[in-house]
């Protein structure tokens, strides 16, 4: 199940570019740091503001040594490269320097998840939550939409915080509309409902949208919740989900082990709940075939048909 022809979808990369080349205008301590990606995509700012920009080249432990330095002199860094590139391939310099001095460096990962699930597990970023969760002082924001992007990047400023910032690649579908942003931490409730909660993190979250128009369709009366924030977990917000909800739905497009449902989960055995979860993500595997996002959905079951299957599943 794809998305509608008729539904609103915009590159989160295109938006973030509009976004910290008016941050920049905006701060002076504002750099972009690029990891030899999107040059093109950067022009405004490199005409508006030079001196804010920086091509790092294909180095990006260098990159995250050197945003780490600018953080700790009074600057606000922002790294950007292929998630995978600007994660894993760096985690040392990320967790000693970055997260061990607290540095307020904002790593943005583009074409997160499955979104070059063409170019098969090397480009594949599907632990960075996991992975990240683990690191201390380092938040983790995964936004939905342009909106929400454009939102978690000013917060993630504000915050003054080391920070993870997981996007997508291109055609992301606008789901926010006119609500308000919540502050890290909190969850937008997109559709109110009764019987079931799904709640959704990242880009995946149009799936969960499409989802919920589903089960209505059946006579299920599903609450859409997003999650913009992965870590600081919010045990509140989550709470006042499950005082409502006995049957819930994690989605998100990322490993089950370690990531948001996990969180979920942790926090009902903690407490000592007893409510029916199913948490969708991919499964603890290399994808074995290469083929579009929407195929590799379809194949890890975290598209919208498989979420409406498991939001039946935990209704009965």
């Amino acid at each position: 199940m794809g998305v509608s022809p008729s539904v609103t979808v915009k590159p989160m990369r295109n938006a973030f570019a509009d976004e910290v080349t008016q941050l920049a205008q905006a701060d002076s301590r504002v750099v972009l740091l690029s990891g030899d990606i999107g040059n093109r995509l950067f022009d405004r700012l490199r005409a508006a503001r030079p001196e804010q920009f920086m091509n790092c080249g294909v180095a990006e432990q260098n990159m995250m040594g050197v945003a780490a330095g600018m953080g700790l002199s009074g600057l606000r860094p922002i790294v950007y490269t292929i998630t995978p590139f600007t994660t894993i391939r760096c985690l040392e310099q990320i967790k000693i320097d970055v997260g061990y001095h607290n540095s307020p460096v904002i790593i943005v990962g583009t074409g997160s998840g499955l979104s070059y699930a063409s170019l098969g597990p090397t480009h594949h970023s599907l632990e960075d939550f996991a992975i990240f969760r683990a690191i201390p002082n380092l938040q983790v924001l995964a936004p939905w939409d342009v909106k929400s992007l454009r939102a978690c990047l000013r917060m993630a400023i504000e915050s003054s915080s080391p920070t993870y910032i997981r996007i997508g690649k291109k055609g992301e579908t606008d789901l926010s509309g006119d609500n308000a942003m919540p502050a890290i931490g909190n969850g937008l409730c997109l559709k109110s409902g009764s019987q079931v909660c799904i709640l959704a993190t990242g880009t995946i979250s149009s799936e969960a949208a499409l989802a919920v128009k589903t089960l209505a369709e059946q006579g299920v009366s599903a609450e859409l919740v997003l999650m913009h924030t992965v870590k600081p977990f919010s045990e509140t917000a989550i709470n006042g989900l499950l005082n409502r909800f006995d049957a819930l739905v994690t989605v998100e497009e990322h490993s089950k082990v370690g990531g948001f449902g996990e969180s979920v989960l942790s926090l009902i055995a903690r407490n000592g709940l007893q409510k029916r979860v199913e948490v969708l993500g991919t499964s603890d595997q290399f994808m074995p075939v290469v083929g579009s996002q929407e195929y590799a959905r379809q194949y890890f079951e975290i598209d919208a048909d498989s979420i409406v299957r498991a939001a039946l599943r935990v209704c009965q």
